[in-house]
């Protein structure tokens, strides 16, 4: 099923950063391999060629951390945002699959994830035909749409869309049963938007509404690259936005769909009829090939009972348009450069302030790495994975799980029965480090040369048909949601595992050549940070087992939302430009994770500490704790233009970079020690907020 980013970080995968995020930039060490070795004078370098020490840290350590990356740093035209770690090894990680997918195309062993890598990319990057095809792929599933008579025909039309990766009318996602996570599920929810989110469509925010008129702009292009005169396109397109706002009215905001125990709405396929008598899911499902699906849990019921209300005083011509919109959205940058270009003019330079589209191979080896993740990472495994990096790595789990045990006895709103079951949760988290044991098989997937356009029809097919055929099967602990390039870590409530790709396990948030304090302040972080998820807002709300429960004592839970909603208040306070906040109760989760992760990785590394013979400081001026708080900080050094700033708070759980360093920091008392920073400055205010 179509996997959406909407709900990745609600039930599924919540990750350190977004995962949307592009790159172009210098070399250096934030961008070596990570089999390389490194000198102490290089890690030097690259630290204090980050920082400006000019700048007190008890003011702003944001400056101190980064402020000469800043001042040096211009944004890619290629990217609207650009950071120093997650983007600078992105884009490394990029060079890194080209070469393996090079050559794989040039393999003649037969190796299968070699031929399958190489004849996808092939097919990609041969722009001539993608060219001479036209929009010759597309008339199929229009000629299919024009025979739309009714609603029974509109949602067997939907059915086969979604076989081929394309959304129209909701969401729908398989992942385990919230309450009983042994087994999968089908999750339904709202969805059908062509824009990030259905604020753009019902916010007075007059940047919004102007952003609402280009897309309708945008919409009436594309129907004139389709043939249409512009007077019909342009009433397409306003009968599109028209259609789309309606859904929008009817849609949670994020903030609500972060609200898991009202996610969950358990029902069979009566059910799901009783629920919305008039929409004919036999032939939804029917069309989607797989007639028997009966596990199934409707997310946002409200949405359905009002779809099959707009469905039904909607007329057919403006459904069909509709349809022929969304397969068009869907799949616009596997068509001619027409349509990739105006594609990318508005959700790239206006809707995210991106000035230039990324050239074709980078364009084509994400394509790839996102159709074929685990060949490709098969391949990507083999070459850049150092041998020791995973046993490095699970010391540092261990460490900073060692310091959430010992921090719950200090966590005074606990109570003894509920400290005793939170470390029953600690114990029973599972780590997956690098890439997976098992390999999934693709012996049965068959791509063409001369196809884009088929190829990733073919892939959308054959993993739709993998995800649906898991529905009411147990659920493989085994498999991992990620291919290993990944970079990223994540942390799975109904599984209740942490899991840190290969691709993270590199600089600059890890190296074996690292000091340990640089380690545990960049990696370490993002591991306690995954950790913490475990127990954030949403996380607690699942036991040991990843069963979703009110396992809590009721006061302590009560006293867990005072906490929480310190933190949501503390952010929101925080403005990226006037007028505009971070949105505290939709980070909230991140936010939590961002505090107690900087706070157990630290106690981890004074276990470090403890264990081994400290070596003199690496850097001059600074101590090793400083270092650890200083690799923390430069973990989030960023530059990014304002559209795709503004487009961050209203959709992204995450909070904005800066903010991840001013937040987490100035709510620590460690950090102010370690800079001697009186109370009542910048970085150590008097309030602070405090969950783990």
């Amino acid at each position: 099923m179509k996997t959406l980013a909407l709900v990745l970080c609600l039930t599924a995968v919540c990750a350190v950063t977004s995962s949307a995020e592009p790159a172009a930039g210098e070399s250096g060490v934030s961008a070596a391999p990570a089999v390389a070795s490194l000198t102490a004078e290089q890690i030097a370098a690259d630290v204090l060629g980050t920082m400006d020490r000019s700048a007190d840290p008890c003011q702003d350590f944001y400056r101190y951390a980064c402020g000469a990356w800043l001042d040096n740093t211009e944004l890619p035209p290629d990217r609207p945002r650009w950071s120093r770690s997650f983007t600078a090894i992105r884009e490394s990680n990029k060079e890194v699959q080209r070469e393996l997918i090079e050559d794989a195309a040039a393999d003649s062993s037969g190796d299968p994830a070699s031929r399958l890598v190489g004849t996808y990319y092939g097919a990609c990057m041969d722009e001539a035909a993608v060219e001479n095809a036209g929009i010759a792929p597309l008339e199929p599933l229009f000629e299919a749409i024009d025979s739309v008579q009714d609603v029974k025909s509109l949602l067997e039309m939907t059915g086969e869309l979604y076989r081929y990766g394309i959304d129209p009318l909701l969401g729908a996602q398989v992942f385990a049963d919230l309450k009983d996570p042994d087994y999968n599920i089908l999750n339904i929810l709202q969805g059908g938007l062509g824009m990030p989110d259905m604020d753009y469509y019902v916010s007075e925010d007059e940047k919004k509404r102007e952003l609402l008129a280009e897309y309708e702009k945008h919409v009436a292009r594309m129907f004139t690259l389709l043939g249409d005169k512009e007077k019909i396109a342009a009433k397409k397109a306003s009968q599109i936005v028209a259609f789309e706002t309606e859904l929008a009215k009817n849609s949670r905001t994020r903030t609500e769909l972060r609200q898991l125990d009202k996610m969950y709405n358990r029902v069979d396929r009566t059910g799901l009829k009783e629920l919305t008598p008039e929409l004919p899911w036999d032939s939804f499902f029917e069309a989607a090939g797989h007639a028997d699906v009966d596990d199934i849990n409707v997310m946002t019921p409200e949405f359905f009972e009002a779809l099959q209300d707009i469905l039904g005083t909607t007329d057919l011509d403006v459904l069909r348009t509709y349809l022929k919109w969304t397969v068009v959205d869907r799949t616009a940058n596997r068509l001619p450069s027409a349509f990739v270009d105006a594609n990318f003019d508005f959700f790239g330079r206006k809707l995210s302030g991106q000035q230039e589209i990324q050239p074709r191979w980078k364009r084509c080896v994400d394509a790839t790495s996102g159709a074929l993740g685990e060949p490709l990472g098969k391949l990507y495994v083999d070459r850049m994975f150092a041998g020791d990096s995973r046993d490095k790595a699970l010391e540092m789990i261990n460490d900073i799980f060692a310091a959430f045990d010992a921090n719950l006895a200090s966590v005074d709103w606990l109570d003894d029965a509920t400290r005793w079951r939170a470390h029953q949760k600690l114990v029973a988290v599972r780590s997956k480090i690098g890439y997976p044991d098992t390999w999934r098989d693709y012996s049965g997937l068959e791509l063409t040369p001369e196809g884009y356009f088929a190829n990733a029809a073919a892939v959308a097919v054959f993993d739709f048909d993998y995800e649906a055929n898991k529905i009411g099967e147990p659920v493989d602990r085994e498999e991992w949601g990620w291919p290993p390039q990944t970079v990223n870590a994540g942390y799975l409530s109904t599984q209740n595992e942490i899991m840190f790709p290969a691709g993270i396990l590199q600089p600059p948030f890890f190296h074996r050549d690292f000091p340990a304090a640089m380690n545990y302040g960049s990696i370490g972080l993002a591991i306690g940070h995954e950790l913490t998820h475990g127990f954030d807002d949403q996380g607690r709300k699942f036991d040991p087992t990843g069963t979703m429960h009110e396992w809590w004592e009721t006061e302590v839970a009560e006293r867990y939302e005072k906490q929480a909603q310190c933190v949501a208040d503390f952010y929101s306070a925080y403005e990226v430009e006037p007028g505009v906040h971070v949105n505290g109760e939709l980070t909230l989760g991140e936010n939590i994770a961002d505090i107690g992760g900087i706070k157990l990785a630290r106690q981890a590394y004074k276990i470090w500490e403890e264990r081994y013979s400290t070596p003199e400081p690496l850097i001059e001026g600074l101590t090793h704790e400083q270092l650890f708080w200083v690799a923390a900080g430069q973990t989030w050094c960023t530059v990014v233009s304002p559209e795709y700033l503004r487009q961050q708070v209203t959709t992204d759980p995450h909070t904005p970079a800066m903010y991840r360093v001013y937040g987490p920091l100035s709510n620590l008392q460690g950090f102010a020690e370690a800079f001697q920073c009186e109370p009542g400055t910048p970085m150590s205010p008097k309030d602070q907020c405090e969950v783990w």
